[in-house]
């Protein structure tokens, strides 16, 4: 009887730290959106494979660029940014507090989706169109 005390004990710990997993990687603490240039995506990990990548966002026109580190956890998603690094993007992403090790990700910012930006927004109010490519413009 005592034995089995201590093998509950384990079981329990471990349930508990499966159970923190789970909730930690359903819930979100935010979501949003960013807008930028894909600087950087690659496939990192030594157990765990996650693709990590940089974006690189202007506010203004010769403003020093800010960088926005993410994570991404699906395959999809990330064939998708390797597409369309580039061009200017937005990226929506969730943030998760709380994961227990580096395994999930580097960083508390997970993509979920990527779209390119037709538009260039200087300042608030001040829209510049991006031309159409060479490939649309033949058609």
């Amino acid at each position: 009887m005592r034995l089995s005390r201590w093998l509950l004990l384990p079981l329990i710990i471990v349930l508990l730290f499966v159970l923190w997993i789970f909730a930690v990687s359903k819930w979100s603490y935010s979501t949003g959106e960013r807008a930028g240039w894909v600087q950087k995506l690659s496939r990192k990990g030594w157990l765990c494979k996650t693709w990590e990548g940089e974006l690189s966002l202007v506010s203004m026109p010769g403003a020093a660029p800010e960088k926005f580190v993410f994570t991404v956890w699906d395959d999809s998603v990330a064939d998708k940014i390797t597409a369309v690094m580039g061009k200017r993007v937005s990226l929506s992403y969730d943030e998760k507090v709380g994961m227990p090790t580096s395994c999930f990700g580097d960083t508390r910012s997970y993509v979920t989706g990527v779209r390119v930006q037709d538009e260039i927004s200087l300042m608030p109010g001040v829209m510049v169109p991006v031309p159409p490519s060479a490939s649309a413009a033949s058609r």
